[in-house]
């Protein structure tokens, strides 16, 4: 039949072309794969992709579908050289590549964002002896599927880890709706030794290049305070700018090298933070509980340190969001106590189980965009409202969480 000529067929051709792409763009599907030669759960809906990878738990990509690849681009970093799954790090083999010291297993495996569970920061030397590296043993094990399921066109995965040394569990889930750029996880820690004891709980969200460069990637947050290191004690700044020891006036916002320390204001239900790029269309932002989560360390690395492997070579920022400020360490926290009268550790309870709900989410933004002075989640809709000019964007974000 010749369509050119039946203007009814020719529009039912159509008809039937645009519901089969909606019917594609409207399911989520689950798939293994790779992601820097490592063995990867991929999420995808036809509007974006997230890999994570069962060694270590390690989100390393969160990404718009697109042919366009500066849309495409990963926030996430990735690093210059080849990784591993951290479990699979052995001294005799991997020392001279990844080192040998507190970061070792972490330097094998270090994509993206991840979790520093049950302390952020170094071991004791007691528990170094014992294979207890930098934070935590959550991104030190494996991973392992348990479930997948798809329910309505949305996809859900869920894995889990356990951490013998530790004395732990670990469950995450991710939910990708079909039609959105979004995505749910629910996280929860259980306790399997039949006592009370302190903990730290961050997530590590690592930015790197290409969408992390200097001066040009910008970070917001709703934040309180900041906190400036003088000596052995604290001093409360303001934010986003701030007086550095030197005398230099310092936009906290902007990626400089610099690391920062930021109190957020949880007085509201959740605590959220944005990042993007002045070259990229792409913003990607986090929203999380407040109660759990009311501090950032705002990490930054440029191409300072020296040892195995980075070599001088590594561009990274992270806003390590959680229940603590400082990557110094269990015992250092419980000694220190609080910062500003707020707690910077936890208790959990002899066999108890905590569960947190965060989520994710891309959106596009116009080139010459200003960042975001304010996010609220209404009416099934994530609002973003830009510095300077007031304009709102809206993400579609329909499932309650």
């Amino acid at each position: 039949m010749n369509l050119r000529r039946n203007p009814l067929c020719l529009g039912l051709a159509l008809f039937t072309a645009a519901a089969g792409s909606l019917l594609v763009a409207q399911t989520a599907s689950f798939q293994e794969d790779k992601l820097h030669g490592r063995r990867a759960f991929v999420l995808q809906n036809g509007h974006m992709r997230i890999s994570t990878l069962p060694g270590g738990g390690f989100i390393g990509e969160i990404r718009f579908l697109s042919p366009d690849p500066r849309r495409s681009v990963n926030p996430m970093r990735v690093p210059h050289y080849q990784t591993i799954d951290p479990h699979t790090y052995d001294v005799a083999k991997h020392g001279a590549l990844y080192g040998t010291d507190v970061q070792r297993r972490l330097m094998s495996g270090y994509m993206g964002d991840f979790l520093c569970f049950p302390y952020f920061g170094p071991s004791s030397k007691a528990e170094f002896a014992l294979d207890l590296g930098q934070h935590g043993e959550a991104l030190a094990v494996e991973w392992k599927r348990e479930r997948v399921t798809v329910q309505d066109g949305d996809v859900t995965l869920v894995y889990s880890a356990e951490l013998p040394k530790t004395q732990y569990r670990v469950l995450r889930s991710i939910t990708l709706p079909a039609a959105e750029t979004v995505a749910y996880v629910e996280e929860s820690v259980e306790n399997q030794a039949q006592f009370d004891r302190p903990f730290q709980w961050v997530r590590h969200v690592t930015f790197g290049p290409p969408f992390l460069e200097l001066n040009k990637t910008f970070a917001d947050a709703p934040v309180a305070k900041t906190a400036v290191r003088e000596g052995s004690s604290f001093r409360e700044e303001s934010w986003p700018l701030l007086k550095t020891p030197e005398g230099e006036t310092l936009d906290q916002r902007v990626f400089s090298g610099r690391t920062g320390t930021w109190l957020l204001d949880t007085s509201g239900p959740k605590v959220w933070f944005t990042i993007y790029n002045t070259e990229y269309p792409v913003l990607l932002g986090y929203i999380y509980e407040s109660q759990s989560n009311p501090w950032v360390l705002d990490w930054q690395e440029n191409m300072r340190a020296k040892q195995i492997p980075w070599e001088g070579k590594v561009v990274a920022r992270a806003i390590c969001i959680g229940d603590s400020p400082f990557a110094s360490g269990l015992q250092d926290a419980v000694n220190r106590g609080s910062l500003f009268g707020v707690p910077v550790f936890r208790w959990i309870g002899a066999r108890q189980r905590l569960t947190q709900r965060y989520l994710f989410f891309l959106t596009e933004i116009p080139l010459g965009f200003q960042g975001v002075s304010s996010l609220r989640v209404e009416s099934g809709r994530i609002l973003l409202t830009e510095r300077g000019t007031g304009k709102v964007i809206s993400v579609p974000s329909g499932r309650p969480w």
